[in-house]
């Protein structure tokens, strides 16, 4: 298909300018009616507050010691990979966060 550039473009206003006043009411109704239901019980299910009891959870995330090339940042405690090390201070060892 072939496009003619040089023809002046029409937008949304001009279109909507054409448009009688009962279509204009009848897309403001079809707008406001597609809102969306939400069940408000299973909204309430999955949102967990600070401080809920979850002693009847279980971890299901699996945990590895640390390797040879980490180690533990001495300010935050944080276990880095060898690459991360800023600085070694007798047995204290700081991330690159926090010696800068």
């Amino acid at each position: 298909m072939a496009t003619d550039y040089d023809a002046p473009r029409r937008n949304e206003a001009d279109e909507l300018g054409e448009d009688s006043l009962e279509e204009l009411k009848a897309r403001r109704a079809e707008a406001q009616s597609s809102s969306v239901d939400v069940d408000e019980t299973d909204f309430n299910e999955s949102l967990e507050l600070p401080g809920a009891d979850l002693s009847n959870e279980e971890l299901t995330v699996r945990v590895l010691p640390k390797q040879e090339d980490e180690f533990t940042c001495s300010r935050c405690f944080l276990v880095q990979h060898r690459s991360r090390l800023a600085a070694s201070r007798g047995s204290e060892n700081y991330c690159r966060d926090c010696a800068a």
